[in-house]
């Protein structure tokens, strides 16, 4: 039966028990939060939103929230050597600390998910100030990563306690990105079954795609994914684990570098591919290689007719796929720092509910360019 069900179907078979109402934000732990948010500000277009440090009372860290449509990024960097954001920076280097996550019960989303199993981030708290009240609580998931529950009902402040509203002379154009997508996950060898299982039962998720090294495969490298998804589809986690190839793969190299399990990339989602893509790298932001010219030549074999201009697609490297409910346009940045670990994805649905399953092989090529200039291949 699973077989014969599409994607969105599939996502109907989610336990209910935790209710979710969307990605809240992604907290980054960074070196230099002030420098780190006038790149996201300047290269992807994101907006001055909210302020929390030294001069909100807060002494040990400094932390610039960033929107851009229904995307809030939030980067934190702390004040003193010995703080243990320090230490993590120092191991992991810039990357994603927290997936925050809407919901309508913080208390209730805590005790569902440690009742099953998981293990206690933060205890649910109450913030306050003169725009209300946010309830959070939170739990570990792969690595050091965290999913933090935020209940915000009864809240209309800039941001969350604490915070005080960032306004800036510096406003770059939007670059037309509207909200997470889905943000990937990498674990090490034999990890990802339990991570599966871990969502399953912890959080209800339902696994809607599957691929194995087969399907994911160079001449070089191999690994495995799957796709797990809450009930009404508002959060996806994929999960890839390495597997046996030639040479290392990319995600043995992400785990090398990040040293450890964590989010590899997170995909921000636009209405427009072309114009958003054109905007980006004008700004400066580096996307992988394009495929060799026969990927758009039998283009529309392979995914049917596209309202799109393959011309343009072709000239910036954009990647189209298909499933039972329509296609897909994805780009992949170059990883976002000198660590070759986290990076962005840019995709543009069009009925699709997929992965670009049809992608991967071009897409992994491009990143084995990318690692063989490394050393890491």
């Amino acid at each position: 039966m699973l077989e014969t069900m599409t994607t969105s179907q599939k996502m109907t078979l989610a336990k209910d028990f935790l209710p979710i109402n969307g990605t809240d934000h992604i907290e980054l732990y960074v070196g230099n939060a002030k420098q780190a948010a006038h790149f996201y500000k300047t290269a992807f277009g994101f907006q001055s939103c909210a302020y929390s440090g030294p001069e909100t009372g807060v002494k040990d860290r400094a932390s610039y929230v960033l929107q851009q449509g229904k995307i809030r990024l939030v980067l934190t960097t702390p004040l003193k050597s010995e703080h243990p954001i320090t230490a993590h920076i120092a191991k992991h280097g810039d990357g994603v600390k927290i997936l925050a996550l809407w919901v309508d019960d913080a208390c209730k989303a805590y005790e569902e998910t440690t009742s099953r199993g998981a293990k206690s981030y933060m205890e649910p708290t109450t913030l306050t100030d003169e725009h209300g009240e946010v309830k959070m609580s939170g739990i570990y998931t792969y690595g050091e990563t965290v999913h933090l529950f935020v209940e915000r009902k009864n809240y209309n402040g800039v941001f969350l306690p604490g915070y005080k509203e960032w306004k800036s002379s510096y406003a770059p154009e939007s670059t037309g990105l509207l909200h997470v997508d889905h943000c990937v996950g990498n674990v090490g060898w034999n990890r990802m079954n339990p991570t599966i299982k871990w969502y399953e039962d912890v959080m209800g998720f339902v696994n809607i795609l599957s691929f194995d090294d087969k399907q994911i495969n160079t001449e070089y490298s191999a690994l495995m994914s799957k796709v797990m998804s809450n009930g009404n589809g508002y959060v996806k986690f994929p999960i890839n684990e390495p597997a046996e190839g030639k040479k290392k793969s990319q995600i043995e190299e992400y785990l090398d570098f990040y040293e450890g399990e964590g989010v590899q990339h997170i995909a921000v989602a636009t209405n427009n591919i072309i114009d958003t893509v054109k905007a980006l790298k004008s700004r400066g932001v580096e996307f992988l290689d394009a495929p060799p010219n026969a990927y758009y030549e039998d283009l529309i074999a392979r995914v049917g007719k596209i309202d799109e201009d393959i011309a343009a697609l072709q000239e910036l490297g954009i990647l189209v796929d298909c499933d039972e409910e329509g296609y897909l346009l994805q780009l992949f940045t170059k990883p976002v720092e000198d660590r070759p670990t986290l990076f962005f994805e840019i995709i543009q649905r069009k009925g699709a509910q997929s992965f670009g399953a049809g992608n991967f092989k071009a897409l992994f090529e491009s990143i084995e360019k990318e690692q063989a200039k490394r050393g890491n291949l």
